[in-house]
């Protein structure tokens, strides 16, 4: 996954071109350990949903988002990391106005990307209402509304990581012998980096530092941290957190280095449809559900009318 990220948070605003950003003003370990000590409340108001665009700058399906969030105000929190140097202005009155945070460039392959998923994590933990937290891309699209979304997250025991043993060669291939004994080749797992994790699990994710430096030492190209780092980490430490699947469906079947691309003439509620209830799956480890994915990716910025034309309706939020 190829990317590049973002720019600075707090809650007060300075000027016109300040507004862009959250600000804090530090560095990312004196963040991640601020994000750390936060102490939950235990009279903790409306539990929040943290919604985490990892992007390479704009968001071409924008106008999609700000209809699934339209009318939940006080349910969600919206945090964006792109390219720092990136600045097109967001309008005021988009959900993702401010919604900024500080960053710095994301290379593919590398624990950059890593790093990028910590510094949203640790932002979005500074909130103590943001209970759940989902990482997207600026591909991603919502598959049901926002109640649907928000009630089975926020009702769910578990996270949502991909976590398996590929025997193959970008599985188990990938792993480095030098990571012994921290890290054995039966530790070691990958998944897909689109994860949506509970707030303890993100704590865990955030104040590692042990295995972080394993990785950015020992996992090298043709090994991406990215698919490997957290679902290692969350099997070797806290695998009973888990439900040990992603919640974003990805096409994967033409094969290649990257999934597959969906522009707007491949969009129909057949299309939607068969994603949206395409398999059965667990929820909170006995119920058996045909809801199983909650985003999708990739879609294309051609794919945006359809959406807007279709989704509407399909997926019961406001036209």
């Amino acid at each position: 996954m190829a990317i590049a990220p973002f720019a600075s948070t707090n809650t007060t605003s300075v000027s016109l071109e300040a507004q862009r950003f959250i600000k804090y003003n530090t560095s990312d370990d004196e963040l991640f350990r601020k994000a750390t000590s936060m102490v939950q409340s235990k009279n903790t108001t409306v539990a929040k949903v943290a919604f985490m665009f990892l992007t390479k700058g704009p968001l071409p399906l924008a106008p999609l988002w700000e209809k699934f969030f339209a009318g939940h105000e006080g349910f969600y929190s919206i945090y964006v990391h792109s390219h720092p140097f990136y600045n097109e202005t967001v309008p005021e009155s988009s959900v993702f106005h401010g919604r900024r945070i500080p960053s710095q460039t994301v290379y593919w392959g590398t624990t950059t990307m890593i790093d990028a998923e910590k510094r949203l994590l640790a932002n979005a933990l500074l909130d103590i209402s943001n209970q759940r937290f989902v990482l997207l891309s600026e591909s991603c699209i919502p598959l049901f509304n926002f109640t649907t979304i928000y009630k089975y997250l926020i009702n769910s025991n578990l996270s949502f990581l991909g976590s398996f043993d590929d025997p193959r060669s970008p599985g188990r291939g990938r792993y480095n012998p030098k990571m012994s004994p921290s890290i054995n080749i039966t530790d070691w797992r990958k998944g897909s980096q689109w994860f949506e994790v509970h707030r303890d699990l993100a704590l865990h994710i955030v104040s590692d530092t042990k295995y972080y430096r394993i990785f950015k030492t020992h996992c090298l190209p043709p090994c991406y941290s990215d698919e490997h780092y957290i679902p290692t980490l969350v099997n070797i430490l806290y695998p009973e957190l888990n439900s040990n699947r992603s919640i974003t469906w990805v096409d994967w079947s033409r094969g290649g280095p990257h999934p597959a691309k969906f522009g707007g003439n491949q969009i129909t509620d057949e299309f939607l449809d068969q994603i949206r209830y395409r398999s059965k799956c667990l929820y909170n480890g006995n119920t058996v559900t045909s809801v199983c994915n909650l985003f999708a990716r990739k879609f294309l910025p051609n794919a945006l009318g359809p959406l807007l034309r279709i989704c509407p309706l399909l997926l019961g939020f406001n036209p």
